[in-house]
């Protein structure tokens, strides 16, 4: 007898698009709970750089994986899929339809496909010499190294997210096979859910104009004070959760190291090539919902109610 899959609904398009209001429409419409894939709202205190949804924006509607970790935590792909597994538990048990909303498209599709990034701990001593390299050389030169056997995990892998580089290295060197590879062919797995994946999309003079205004109310909100905050509990460069975008460049900033009108420029710059980049990578999805706003006339309302009809022919809801 074939088993039953469970629903899951995917959210998801480029930072700035409109992600986190329509989510929290479709929620209330159909019954669902959030799951946030987001790789900086994780953590707490670090609330207005993150666009953190507020108690009140939740609207009532339950949200997961927001506020779980200090900023001196790890958050990485295996941390997420291990939390939001436990929250689709939760979220199945209480008879709702998890939404997985967030902009995070690597988390995203580890969780969806299940892919498997068991690592191999029986052999210490190639990974500790790793470790001793990026202490000695630093983490750029590691990177180099990866990049040498395995430039397409440098898409997906941060410079200074030295535990993955060395993973990375490790699956390398010990099977002869890139660990993209690896990922690639757990991505070509059949997912355990019955899903429907929605990736939001604007116009990019739309979404580049909505990214410069967000950075700068972020300004305003006190931005500044916040990474000043952040650095003065101890948050240092070399912290995943201070590679985020906004609070490495104005930790820059009060280093020293960058003005304040060159920060802001490179906030907006490198956020807006982020954008660019989150695009690339959906359009690299399989069997994606692309809701382009502009057919939609922006409303919101229409886009889900065509959510919600689509969800209704998949039988997520009657």
């Amino acid at each position: 007898m074939e088993i039953k899959k469970r629903p899951l609904v995917i959210l998801t398009g480029p930072t700035a698009v409109g992600k986190t209001a329509l989510s929290i429409e479709l929620a209330k419409t159909i019954g669902g709970e959030i799951i946030s894939a987001d790789s900086m709202q994780v953590y707490r205190r670090m609330d207005i750089g993150s666009a953190k949804i507020t108690p009140e924006e939740m609207a009532g509607v339950p949200h997961h994986l927001i506020d779980v970790l200090n900023p001196d935590q790890e958050f990485n792909v295996v941390v997420f899929q291990e939390l939001a597994k436990r929250a689709l538990a939760e979220i199945y048990s209480r008879g709702h339809i998890p939404i997985v909303a967030g902009g995070t498209g690597f988390y995203i599709q580890a969780l969806l496909y299940d892919i498997d990034f068991t690592e191999n701990d029986e052999d210490t001593a190639f990974r500790r010499s790793l470790e001793e390299q990026a202490r000695r050389e630093g983490a750029e030169a590691l990177y180099e190294r990866l990049r040498a056997v395995d430039p397409e995990s440098c898409e997906s892998i941060h410079a200074h997210n030295v535990k993955r580089v060395i993973r990375a290295i490790e699956f390398y060197e010990k099977t002869g096979k890139k660990i993209s590879v690896h990922n690639m062919e757990q991505r070509q797995n059949n997912s355990p859910y019955n899903f429907a994946y929605f990736v939001l999309n604007d116009d990019r003079e739309r979404i580049y104009e909505r990214i410069n205004e967000r950075v700068d109310l972020m300004m305003d909100q006190g931005l500044m004070e916040e990474v000043r905050a952040l650095r003065e509990l101890g948050c240092r460069k070399d912290m995943v959760s201070m590679q985020g975008l906004g609070y490495k460049e104005l930790l820059s900033c009060l280093e020293g190291e960058l003005s304040l009108e060159e920060a802001v420029y490179l906030i907006k710059r490198n956020t807006r090539h982020f954008a660019k980049r989150q695009l690339t990578w959906f359009r690299r999805e399989k069997e994606v919902i692309w809701i382009e706003k502009n057919v939609f006339d922006q409303d919101s309302q229409k886009i889900v109610k065509f959510m919600q009809d689509f969800l209704r022919e998949k039988g997520f809801i009657l």
